[in-house]
């Protein structure tokens, strides 16, 4: 069986920054809740590992949450 197909894109860009600010997964989903939504360490992991698809609002929260522009949880395109 092959590998499945990831669920989201914004996943690894989404570790990065919150690795970046040295934010564990309990600090991300503390920072979503402020911003208005509540989602718990176990869904942040499986975004990050791009099992769980991220809706667009929840695209918003994200970037409240880690302090940056939505088009930037994108990944750069080459």
């Amino acid at each position: 069986m092959g590998k499945s197909v990831p669920q989201n894109i914004v996943g690894p860009v989404v570790r990065k920054i919150r690795y970046g600010k040295g934010w564990t997964q309990a600090m991300l989903s503390a920072r979503c809740a402020r911003a208005g939504w509540d989602i718990g360490e176990n869904t942040i992991s499986k975004i990050e590992a791009q099992v769980r698809c991220v809706t667009d609002s929840e695209i918003v929260f994200l970037a409240q949450a880690l302090k940056v522009r939505e088009q930037e949880l994108f990944p750069a395109r080459s």
